[in-house]
């Protein structure tokens, strides 16, 4: 009987080391985030910061998309490997939405019944 007792005390130490090496990784990425976060004010307020940070990002987005070995062409791939362009990326697409917003806005009236009945239709369940 002890000896059943000993495999359940290793195994909750096995669970719990696992546990505490998940934490770690997740503070590491949690620091990760905090460090690039802080890259990204400094580089809104240096601009040659800013600049050499875009010009490494489209380095390296145009070594990728020449690289014959490529075949089909992988924007996550690029988003989660290419240092900081998820976040610029995301920071574009923001600065953006108000100009969506106006073209939308602008071509509703060229939209017949049907497809504005669509989209109110998608509006509708997008809310619920």
């Amino acid at each position: 009987m002890p000896r059943k007792l000993s495999i359940v005390q290793d195994e909750n130490i096995a669970e719990a080391e696992e546990k505490e090496k998940q934490e770690e990784k997740e503070e590491k990425e949690k620091d990760k985030k905090k460090e690039i976060r802080t890259k990204s004010d400094e580089e809104k307020t240096d601009p040659k910061l800013e600049i050499e940070n875009l010009n490494r990002m489209l380095a390296a987005v145009l070594e990728y998309l020449s690289d014959d070995e490529v075949e089909e062409i992988d924007i996550e791939y690029l988003l989660e490997n290419t240092e900081g362009l998820r976040d610029w990326w995301d920071q574009y697409r923001e600065k953006n939405r108000k100009k969506i917003e106006e073209e939308i806005t602008k071509s509703l009236g060229e939209l017949t019944l049907e497809e504005l009945e669509k989209i109110r239709e998608q509006l509708r369940e997008k809310k619920s």
